[in-house]
């Protein structure tokens, strides 16, 4: 299951600070971050190839970032065939509204605009919102700093150790990003398969996912800066190069 990290500022105009680890089966093909929707010319993002939807996108001209988490599922109809939950994203960063119900498997959402991060929470049978206070915060298969997530548990302290300052002129300083891949590294070394694990091998709990890749996203007034690493093995620690 994937992890995103966000950090919200308290200062007006400051960047909103978006970290995303993807977990995935490494045979599922999938194209890294580039603008691969034509009729969408300025979103650029993840794309699931089977699907043809997207993990992460962007849309820069518009200042707009989503990224999906899968959830599990509370309840399902499964009378009603279930939509790709990949279209969610790039309706989000198009700025349309969800459908209530969505009509998809479980998911979290998370959406960052200037000035606003958000997570919208669907598990099958209720649709939420939440709208992120300052300060940082972390998501994965379940509520939004939820505790009892072993990894949300064990490591959002680390992550919220003071990053560059919340100033509305840093929105192109990259000191946050190599924090918190340091971070992410030594968060690496309880294991791929602890229940701590960012970077993971989830086949032992029965899931085909691995993590693949991180991507990273500034998000402030007339600046959105969007980057893409992959892992050299899938659900092992490498510093990924992120461009």
């Amino acid at each position: 299951m994937c992890t995103v990290i966000v950090h919200v500022p308290s200062e007006p105009g400051a960047p909103i600070r978006l970290f995303a680890v993807r977990d995935e089966d490494p045979a599922r093909a999938w194209d890294p971050l580039g603008p691969w929707w034509p009729e969408v010319p300025s979103v650029s993002g993840v794309r699931d190839r089977r699907a043809g939807g997207a993990w992460l996108a962007a849309d820069a001209d518009a200042g707009r970032v989503a990224v999906i988490l899968n959830r599990a599922d509370v309840a399902t109809d499964e009378a009603e065939p279930l939509l790709s939950r990949g279209r969610i994203v790039l309706d989000a960063v198009a700025g349309t509204p969800l459908a209530d119900p969505p009509g998809t498997h479980g998911f979290n959402l998370v959406e960052v605009t200037p000035g606003e991060a958000s997570v919208t929470m669907w598990d099958g049978r209720s649709l939420r919102r939440v709208v992120l206070a300052p300060g940082t915060h972390m998501i994965a298969h379940d509520d939004v700093d939820d505790a009892a997530t072993a990894r949300i548990a064990a490591w959002r302290d680390d992550f919220a150790a003071p990053l560059v300052p919340d100033d509305p002129d840093a929105a192109t300083d990259d000191g946050w990003r190599e924090q918190w891949l340091d971070t992410l590294e030594r968060t690496s070394a309880v294991g791929a398969t602890d229940d701590r694990a960012i970077v993971r091998d989830n086949r032992p709990f029965g899931y085909p996912t691995l993590s693949l890749l991180v991507c990273t996203a500034s998000v402030a007034p007339g600046a959105v800066d969007v980057r893409y690493g992959e892992f050299d093995e899938p659900g092992a620690w490498n510093r990924p190069v992120l461009r």
